[in-house]
């Protein structure tokens, strides 16, 4: 009877041994962890959303307008980063009133054909509000979709982007 417990004893241990590494591995996963953010943009005056959208961790959305001062396209390039927007880049194809005519430290001006591109923004914002075009719409460019912001939320709505849960 002592050979037989020692043998179960032995076999438990050997189990034990096995098991560390799944252990270890296991502990090392986080099954609530996401590789995704999300994009919500609601009315600011009423909070109704209007839409959500999965991005990617590493992907970008963007805003592109017609500016109303120069009438050329504006595009506003972001990420998410946990549960702050940051800035990428700003295209844009003149200069003028409401332009950046200056760079501040660590922005990089580039052309990009017609285009300048301003890149090296160090900003977080939690929200970005704009208010939709009358006359020119607002374009959302997300996951390789562009959405029309006038057909989703309406001429001259004030809207709210951030970061959000699906519900």
């Amino acid at each position: 009877m002592p050979r037989q417990k020692a043998v179960w004893f032995i076999a438990a241990i050997f189990v034990l041994i096995a098991a560390i590494p799944v252990i270890v591995f296991l502990k090392g996963k986080n099954p609530k962890a996401v590789d995704y953010s999300i994009l919500e943009i609601i009315n600011t005056d009423s909070g109704k959303i209007y839409g959500n959208w999965r991005i990617d961790k590493e992907n970008e959305f963007s805003i592109e307008f017609i500016h109303s001062v120069n009438q050329s396209p504006v595009r506003e390039t972001f990420r998410i980063d946990g549960s702050k927007i940051k800035t990428v880049a700003v295209r844009f194809h003149s200069f003028g009133a409401g332009m950046q005519t200056e760079l501040e430290e660590g922005l990089t001006m580039d052309r990009d054909g017609d285009a300048f591109v301003i890149t090296g923004f160090n900003n977080n914002f939690t929200e970005l509000n704009y208010i939709v075009g009358t006359i020119s719409d607002h374009l959302l460019q997300v996951n390789g979709e562009t959405i029309s912001l006038k057909n989703l939320c309406g001429k001259n709505a004030h809207i709210t982007l951030r970061t959000g849960e699906i519900k």
